[in-house]
């Protein structure tokens, strides 16, 4: 059974932010619906959609807050974004244009407003006392965790524990009760609402062990039971983590068997790095880590989230670098995930409400998202940044995303294939050059980082060997990115004059007459060309 999540682009949705249809200033799951086609019109051919084929959804479940993340209802919608009939609504629509939807899932702790929290608070004979954790004394603060994670009870003399604040307990998963109800949960989305998967939030810290808050034994059996159940469930789901450290070493923990994927945090941080300051090296060195350490498309690129300061805003505004960060994170493995506004250059940093802000739509009043106040006040530049000032521009950011997109979509050595780091002579630094192959297709990736023009030469050795191929530009940004690109001396080689600055180029290497060579990818045979590259 194919897994859809291999190939395809995911749009990251704070819903409460999206689109209001009712006019009370709050996004809703209608006026979501409404706005589908602005994301994927069903049309592999569409111009006008980003051609996205996921959206994840943050928690549409009822919550105390407004960010969602602390539930008192894991059973059904938020009425301030609709109906459990609007969300099956949704579904329907977003399936018929081929969107998958995965939605946010918390099982780290609820709301202290949870009907169990608050029984397991005033009644200690409860049911549900053991699914929290409680200390007649305060124990000791971890030392590797700065906010206080002892909360004093309002009822008695006594402490619970959660992590993130008071207002969110922590589950406790050594009650075997607690990971059957969540389990039950994921059931019920799955089987009654119609989802396509989940983005599992915190999962590091699921399960303490003495001191150790993160990252423990128990968390990872929990994790595999929690795939393993969801995988049984539906075997076309899918599943992806947030472990926000960065080190790739201890992601690689929660492979091979817990869920289907996890965010890149440390190739994220690596890539708006390398935006920021022009300094490739530090890129290309995650990204080797990265394609030998965890499995071939189940790790996510991304560049920011709405827990981080937005991408324009990271970059100071400059337009040419945010096209570069796209550029690189789109080209590379696994189901990258793109964060609302991010393809308009919409700004925002801390505090979280302002990098959740409404999406910019329109000129018209409060930016085309409602008719009444928004729920936050909106950037400052919405008038001149917004999708329909960006839509007819050939140059626009907008329609750079929609490009790449759907580049990505039509090939499959882009959107699943594999990935090689290809050396080269670049003595700036500031240029890095991969290579994406499937069975029947490869493409060469050039992106430079830097403000100064590159210069760029390849040896053969450094590239696939066998057969009878050749090159040609598949898209460059800007329009002479890549400028002089030749074939040498007959031995294979590559010299490209012209690497412009905050340049992207992607070429695209035709096999012409001979068949290819084994190398499994996924499921399918892919393959080096043998022999050299022949350019124009």
């Amino acid at each position: 059974m194919s897994a859809w999540w291999r190939n395809g682009v995911c749009y990251e949705i704070f819903v409460r932010s999206f689109a209001d249809a009712d006019g009370d200033g709050i996004g809703d799951l209608r006026g979501l619906t409404a706005r589908l086609d602005y994301i994927n019109d069903g049309n592999p051919a569409s111009t006008t959609s980003l051609g996205a084929n996921c959206i994840w959804l943050m928690p549409i479940d009822k919550a105390s807050s407004y960010h969602g993340y602390d539930v008192t209802d894991y059973y059904h919608v938020d009425p301030r974004y609709g109906s459990d009939e609007d969300f099956r609504r949704l579904m329907q629509e977003a399936h018929r244009r081929g969107i998958h939807v995965i939605v946010d899932f918390v099982p780290n702790h609820s709301s202290s407003e949870h009907p169990f929290f608050q029984e397991a608070l005033r009644d200690p004979s409860s049911p549900h006392r053991n699914w929290y954790r409680w200390s007649t004394t305060k124990p000791p603060q971890p030392a590797s965790w700065e906010s206080e994670v002892w909360h004093k009870s309002p009822v008695r003399d006594e402490y619970y524990y959660g992590l993130f604040w008071g207002g969110m307990p922590d589950l406790n998963y050594e009650t075997p009760a607690v990971l059957k109800e969540m389990q039950k949960v994921a059931a019920y989305w799955l089987k009654e609402m119609g989802v396509d998967g989940f983005r599992f939030d915190a999962i590091p810290y699921l399960v303490e062990e003495g001191d150790q808050i993160r990252h423990t034994r128990g968390t990872h059996e929990v994790l595999r039971q929690f795939g393993s159940a969801i995988r049984a469930e539906s075997p076309t789901s899918f599943t992806i983590g947030e472990v926000s450290d960065g080190s790739q070493q201890i992601l690689a923990t929660y492979y091979p068997d817990q869920l289907d994927a996890y965010f890149a945090f440390g190739v994220a941080g690596a890539t708006m790095e390398a935006a920021r300051t022009g300094n490739a090296a530090p890129f290309s060195q995650t990204i080797s880590e990265a394609n030998l350490t965890f499995p071939a498309g189940r790790w996510s690129p991304f560049l920011t989230n709405h827990d981080q300061p937005r991408v324009m805003t990271v970059l100071g505004g400059d337009a040419g670098r945010a096209r570069m960060a796209a550029s690189a994170m789109l080209m590379l493995p696994g189901i990258p995930f793109v964060y609302y506004g991010e393809e308009i250059g919409m700004v925002g940093a801390k505090p979280d409400e302002m990098i959740r802000t409404p999406m910019q739509w329109n000129s018209a009043p409060n930016a085309g998202f409602t008719t009444g106040k928004p729920w936050e006040p909106l950037q400052t530049d919405w008038k001149t940044k917004n999708v329909a000032a960006q839509d007819s521009s050939r140059q626009s950011l907008l329609n750079h995303y929609r490009r790449l997109i759907h580049l990505r979509d039509a090939h499959p050595a882009l959107s699943r294939g594999l990935l090689r780091l290809i050396s080269t002579d670049d003595t700036t630094g500031t240029i890095a050059v991969w290579l994406r192959y499937s069975r029947d297709d490869a493409f060469l990736i050039v992106v430079n980082f830097g403000r100064r023009h590159g210069e760029l030469y390849m040896e053969r050795s450094s590239l696939p060997g066998g057969g009878d191929y050749r090159m040609e530009s598949a898209y460059t940004d800007p329009d002479h990115a890549c400028s002089g690109y030749l074939y040498l001396n007959g031995n294979g080689s590559i010299y490209i004059r012209s690497v412009e600055a905050h340049g992207f180029c992607a070429f695209r290497i035709r096999n012409l007459y001979t068949p290819l060579l084994s190398s499994t990818v996924t499921g399918v045979t892919a393959a080096w060309p043998s022999s050299a590259v022949r350019m124009r």
